[in-house]
């Protein structure tokens, strides 16, 4: 249905000139314009005519498509007003400022780009520092360069920064925002107490922005141990099955009820996705017994062996802390007898080896019972991931089905 497309002539060795012909062919409606050819016929007559526009707030102005890190991404619509309802009280609970020099890795095209590293900015007045492509080193470069106070990113981007950091460099960076994967506790130490750097977890979602978040005074084991509380006016409860609140401490499904809340997704029904008000996430969590969220999984990555859950994120956050580990993820392999087993994939730092005997003693020397431990590991030299870091599981999972892993 799109009538317009604006695009650069050619990004990263891609010629898109072609490719939007061949699409504006296709389609008959749609008009493609080359960035630089608009520019040049821009005049005051076209920006009096955007500024006197109807629109209100309540008009879809993005439509950004889900990661994928489970199935097939969907196209989630957004308005000013939903915008504006996700990063106010994330500007306010982190206290951001027009003093602020915020640096942004992930892509435009993700919402950590698009809202934190973008919007934020432009809403608080701060100086904004944009990179292209992801490169720990030259990342640091411009946080040394610009003074840089602020970032966000998953927590590949943390980890790169932390283990790429020079010692003695002078370090102006004083908060990150990690969210998108669970925080290994051993890097956040690292961070704090190499790098003098504060780290705030959170959770969201593109549906709905970021939902909780933990606070600047909160202690090491909030951040260790949680995604953080709701802000003022968001809503977050844990059901079973049967959509029955579940006390603090016990795991089901979490459900959302925000400002922030999606206007739909492109070519859906709404009303399959939000009952009542309520968005269910997809995520499995459970509460504190002070309101403080821990997401443990993804409903749909949830590997159930023998008939018990397996806490897949619990176990992963153990195997994080083996020396020499990069990256790990676990999922489930169809079983005869037990439905499903778990198979770790696992990356490794240059020079560390590991079977999966090192890897069931680290387990039970931490404690995890027997009954959770992955029963294949999987060394790879990379995680598939989506372009904002996030680890695509499904792509793991057709390794595993399709290739008999």
């Amino acid at each position: 249905g799109t009538r317009l497309a604006i695009y650069q002539r050619e990004y990263r060795d891609f010629d898109y000139s072609a490719m939007y012909q061949e699409l504006s062919n296709a389609n008959g409606r749609l008009e493609v314009r080359e960035v630089s050819d608009l520019l040049a016929e821009s005049d005051t007559a076209n920006i009096d005519s955007f500024v006197t526009s109807t629109m209100s707030g309540d008009d879809t102005i993005e439509m950004m498509f889900t990661s994928g890190t489970t199935g097939s991404p969907k196209a989630v619509m957004h308005s000013t007003d939903t915008i504006m309802s996700a990063i106010r009280p994330f500007i306010d609970r982190l206290e951001l400022s027009d003093l602020d020099v915020i640096y942004m890795g992930a892509p435009m095209a993700h919402a950590t780009g698009f809202l934190y590293g973008m919007w934020v900015p432009l809403i608080v007045g701060a100086t904004a520092v944009v990179q292209d492509i992801w490169d720990a080193e030259l990342a640091w470069e411009a946080i040394e360069k610009e003074r840089v106070t602020f970032t966000m990113g998953a927590t590949p981007f943390l980890s790169d920064l932390v283990s790429t950091h020079i010692s003695g460099r002078s370090v102006s960076l004083e908060t990150f925002v990690c969210g998108g994967a669970p925080v290994p506790r051993a890097l956040v130490k690292k961070a704090q107490l190499e790098l003098g750097i504060k780290v705030i977890a959170v959770w969201g979602m593109t549906e709905c922005g970021v939902v909780t978040s933990t606070s600047l005074v909160d202690n090491d084991d909030k951040i260790y141990n949680t995604d953080g509380f709701p802000y003022e006016g968001f809503l977050i409860k844990i059901v079973n099955s049967a959509c029955e609140n579940l006390s603090s401490g016990e795991e089901g499904r979490l459900l959302v009820k925000a400002p922030s809340l999606l206007k739909g997704y492109y070519g859906k029904q709404l009303e399959d996705y939000i009952q009542d008000g309520w968005f269910d996430s997809g995520d499995l969590a459970k509460l504190d017994e002070d309101g403080y969220l821990r997401i443990t999984g993804r409903s749909k990555d949830i590997i159930i062996r023998g008939g018990e859950n397996i806490p897949v994120v619990e176990v992963e956050n153990v195997l994080y802390r083996y020396p020499g580990v990069g990256d790990v993820a676990i999922v489930g392999k169809p079983h005869s007898r037990l439905g499903e087993t778990g198979v770790c994939f696992v990356t490794l730092n240059e020079g560390v080896a590991v079977d999966l005997e090192d890897f069931q003693r680290h387990l039970l020397n931490e404690g995890v019972a027997k009954n959770y431990w992955p029963e294949d590991i999987v060394v790879i030299e990379e995680m598939p991931r989506t372009p904002s870091g996030k680890i695509q599981k499904f792509e793991l999972r057709n390794l595993v089905n399709n290739v008999g892993v």
